[in-house]
């Protein structure tokens, strides 16, 4: 029995290392292949995510302060054209 309990050690123990090292080598894979898309992104000139929200709020208070501008003229337009 004694034996038996030795083999079976070692095969756990080889097992326990073996799943070590697949978690190693999926970790490294990971971190290759997300270097690798960053890379690839970084190279096609898109832009993160904040810099896509920075831009489109600045585009949103452009918009608003050309409606404001927009009904302001309109409305000095009107006063211009009733002292006519």
């Amino acid at each position: 029995m004694q034996t038996r309990n030795k083999i079976l050690d070692d095969i756990s123990q080889l097992m326990t290392n073996a799943m070590g090292v697949a978690h190693g080598a999926r970790e490294e894979a990971e971190t290759a292949f997300k270097g690798l898309i960053d890379r690839w992104l970084a190279d096609r000139d898109f832009v993160t995510r904040e810099e896509f929200d920075a831009v489109r709020a600045m585009a949103q208070k452009a918009r608003e302060e050309n409606e404001a501008l927009s009904a302001r003229l309109a409305a000095l337009e009107a006063k211009a054209d009733k002292a006519s």
